[in-house]
């Protein structure tokens, strides 16, 4: 029998979809007070692999991401991903489109290895949390990158998706080797 032991904590990424880089800014600040000093960002870019999101976020949305110092222990993406879908409620209320949001967030987290996205939809490759909240690998870590699943979406298969997460395993794995962020080296 293996001993019990509390897995190493996390690292919280944030995927925004936004119709525009300045909808991006304006949830950034709300991030940051939620998830305290960021860590690396991906500017926004054209987001051009489906248009699902069309109805809601508009003809040419942009995505971002953004992680955060602080690393936290990975049962708290529960309390995350509701808190998310709060914003998100709240911006579109904001924008007089309840029901639509312009601004969606997916957060994730990171271990060393793998890379997990929160969700309230079950499949079969979602592991159930709890409160309505589940879990998806999306990426794992081998032979030094990050890889597919069948199921991975497609965007995050994408080099400009995977080259940011390995930038952000490495300060991951500097935080985990140091105790230090890797931004305060």
């Amino acid at each position: 029998m293996g001993a019990i032991k509390e897995p190493a904590k996390v690292k919280i990424i944030v995927g925004i979809l936004a119709k525009s880089p300045d909808a991006v800014e304006s949830v950034r600040a709300t991030l940051r007070e939620k998830f305290g000093e960021e860590d690396l960002n991906l500017a926004p870019f054209p987001f051009t692999f489906t248009n699902y999101y069309k109805e809601e976020i508009g003809e040419a949305p942009v995505r971002a991401f953004f992680s955060y110092e602080q690393l936290v222990d990975r049962t708290k993406i529960v309390d995350i991903k509701l808190w998310t879908n709060d914003i998100e409620l709240q911006i579109a209320e904001a924008a007089g489109t309840p029901g639509l949001r312009p601004v969606n967030l997916d957060p994730g987290y990171m271990t060393l290895g793998q890379f997990f996205l929160a969700t309230t939809k079950d499949q079969r490759q979602r592991v159930y949390m709890q409160r309505g909240i589940f879990v998806e690998p999306t990426l794992y870590f081998q032979d030094g990158h990050f890889h597919a699943f069948d199921w991975t979406y497609r965007d995050y298969q994408s080099e400009p998706y995977i080259k940011y997460l390995e930038e952000v395993r490495k300060r991951l794995a500097y935080q985990h080797a140091t105790g230090k962020p890797y931004n305060k080296r």
